[in-house]
C-alpha cells in the first residue's frame, strides 16, 4: 500500500464533481486500500478520492479507528471497521439535525460547527462491487455526508457562515503561501 498526497484547500480540484465508477476491479481495490492507508496515516475518519487527486465517486471511512479528538474514552487502537463506498448516494435522511464540530484532511487544523441530518441511508457498491445500503446515525452520518459532499464539489466550509468560511479560507491561503516560500 502507498500513502497518497493530499489535495489541500484552496486547490480548485476540491470543487470538482466526481465521476461515477463503472466497474470495481483489482486496480480500484488497490486504490481504495491506498486511500484507507492514507486516511489512517493522517488520523482521519473518512477520505474522498478527490482529496487524493482522483475525481471518481469513491470514499473510505473508518470511524472505529478515527481520530482521538472525537471520543478519546471510546478510542480503541485495535478496532477496525473500514467501509469502502463506491458511487454512494443518499436515499433517505432525517428531518432531525445534528451539529458537529467538523474538520477535514484537506483543511488541516481548521474546524467548524456544521448542521446535518442526524440519520441517513446510503446506497453504494462495496469493496467487491456488490450493491449495499448503509443506515448511519450521529458521527457515522456526519462522516458519510461530509465525504459525499466532497464527491459533489462541496466542502464543510460551504455549510458555515460566510464570515467563518472566509476566515478558514484566508488561513488556508496563508498556509499555502507560507509553504510555497518555505520550499
Amino acid at each position: 500500500m502507498a500513502i497518497l498526497p493530499l489535495v489541500l484547500s484552496p486547490d480548485p480540484r476540491l470543487k470538482e464533481i466526481s465521476k461515477p465508477v463503472k466497474q470495481v476491479d483489482d486496480d480500484l481495490r488497490a486504490f481504495m486500500d491506498d486511500m484507507l492507508e492514507t486516511m489512517r496515516t493522517c488520523d482521519g475518519l473518512g477520505l474522498a478520492a478527490i482529496q487524493v487527486g482522483r475525481p471518481v465517486r469513491i470514499l473510505v471511512m473508518d470511524i472505529a479507528r478515527g481520530s482521538q479528538r472525537y471520543d478519546p474514552d471510546a478510542y480503541d487502537e485495535t478496532a477496525t471497521d473500514p467501509l469502502f463506498l463506491v458511487n454512494p448516494e443518499i436515499i433517505e435522511q432525517s428531518d432531525e439535525l445534528f451539529t458537529f464540530d467538523e474538520g477535514c484532511l484537506s483543511f488541516p487544523g481548521q474546524f467548524a460547527a456544521v448542521k446535518r441530518p442526524k440519520r441517513v441511508k446510503v446506497k453504494y457498491l462495496d469493496y467487491h462491487g456488490k450493491q449495499r445500503e448503509l443506515e448511519a446515525e450521529g458521527l457515522a452520518a456526519v462522516c458519510v455526508q461530509h465525504e459525499i459532499d466532497h464527491l459533489n464539489g462541496i466542502t464543510f466550509v460551504d455549510h458555515v457562515s460566510r464570515m467563518k468560511r472566509d476566515l478558514i479560507l484566508r488561513r488556508m491561503k496563508k498556509r499555502e503561501r507560507y509553504e510555497d516560500t518555505a520550499s
